[in-house]
């Protein structure tokens, strides 16, 4: 047995692809919460970059019958991966800062609100590749504002194709044969969470007296056939959709940047892969379907490939899946955090960014020392745990990597 399985008062397992990976107690405590939930489906299975989280654990799957919690889902929905093999080799990238600063103005990243009001990380004017994505967006949004009227005054068309902050990154990498790959990180932005941070409220408010009796109120939950269900599917798959083509918009404005410069077209291999791993969807499992919230997960059915990403200074690996059906055919999102934001801030200096990034193009000053590589879990240990879960089909490591 490659996972170790804690045994819960109420019956439902949590089966723990943890091994030889530290695992804080604030996060088990945590996950014992949200396995106490009564809809919970069979058992919870914890990846091995399981973490603290909002509401409820990242690193987490949780099936459910009957309903779905919001905070579980989170504010970011959608947010995942998309890698893409070019024909490049690592001799064609001869000058590293003159591509990261070709990226940089391809695409808007971080956020910095000007007086007039407009986020620099935000487009003024989209450029065609967006609209176009837009348009296919434009009539799922109109409906859902129709109704939730607050949602349109948001961050919506003119951050699709923008990066944001934090985590989210664009790389470009290098694989075990010197070929040379695109990688970027990136959710639904502002629209996604203000859907999620919308229906976690309502989720709230509509539980009343009934909230009291959850072990923490970020669990508050949507029952199946009330109309906030129904309302809450239709947006969160909106968002999730946003969040897709915010990475395709993206992925196609970089392949641009890169060919502009290197003044000949980027060429794009058959290997292309993008995955969600905030999301929610319907699923078959155990001979039922059930709704499988990934909270920093990443599906991984038998023979579907999917990203692992390490931190900004380790390793990331394209992995295809072993349709492991006691984790729900699901797989690790990342290394994950091994220290809070606020921690790693104040254990780590601008030194000690520069000294772990030192074979990477890249920010090196004190607003991106929260992303430091030390403050992460050893993406080696975290693959060796999920070794049952994923095969590693190729080793990628950064050469530039653009964040907000």
């Amino acid at each position: 047995m490659t996972y170790e399985q804690v045994e819960t008062h109420n019956g439902t397992p949590i089966k723990m692809w943890t091994h030889g990976v530290p695992v804080e107690d604030d996060a088990r405590a945590q996950l014992l919460k949200t396995a106490s939930l009564p809809f919970i489906f069979h058992h919870m299975a914890v990846m091995p970059d399981v973490h603290l989280g909002k509401g409820s654990t990242i690193g987490s799957v949780i099936p459910t019958q009957g309903a779905i919690i919001p905070a579980a889902v989170g504010v970011d929905i959608g947010c995942g991966m998309s890698a893409v093999r070019t024909t490049l080799k690592a001799a064609d990238l001869a000058d590293l800062p003159a591509l990261r600063a070709a990226i940089e103005r391809a695409v808007p990243h971080g956020r910095d609100v000007t007086r007039g009001g407009r986020d620099k990380g935000s487009w003024q004017n989209p450029p065609d590749n967006v609209n176009a994505l837009w348009a296919q967006l434009e009539p799922g949004f109109a409906a859902i504002t129709a109704k939730y009227p607050r949602l349109k005054n948001t961050n919506n068309h003119m951050h699709l194709g923008t990066l944001g902050t934090g985590n989210h990154f664009i790389e470009i990498c290098l694989d075990e044969a010197e070929q040379v790959w695109f990688m970027l990180h990136s959710g639904s932005r502002g629209i996604g969470n203000a859907i999620g941070t919308l229906f976690i409220r309502l989720a709230q408010e509509n539980m009343g007296d009934a909230l009291k009796t959850l072990p923490d109120v970020a669990l508050a939950y949507l029952e199946e056939g009330s109309e906030l269900f129904a309302d809450y599917l239709e947006a969160v798959h909106w968002a999730q959709e946003f969040a897709r083509l915010n990475r395709v918009a993206m992925m196609q404005n970089v392949v641009a940047a890169v060919s502009s410069l290197l003044a000949r077209p980027v060429e794009l291999a058959s290997e292309q892969v993008d995955c969600h791993h905030n999301y929610v969807q319907r699923e078959h499992h155990y001979e039922n379907d059930v709704y499988v919230t990934r909270k920093g997960a990443v599906s991984a059915r038998q023979g579907e490939l999917g990203i692992i990403p390490g931190s900004m200074g380790a390793r990331s690996y394209i992995v295809r899946g072993l349709g492991n059906t006691e984790a729900f055919t699901s797989c690790s999102h990342g290394a994950g955090r091994a220290m809070s934001r606020t921690q790693a801030k104040k254990r780590f200096t601008v030194e000690d960014q520069v000294r772990t990034t030192a074979h990477v193009e890249c920010r090196k000053d004190a607003d991106v020392i929260d992303e430091i590589p030390l403050a992460y879990k050893d993406i080696d240990a975290v693959m060796q745990a999920q070794s049952d879960l994923v095969e590693i089909v190729h080793t990628l490591r950064q050469v530039v990597c653009v964040k907000g």
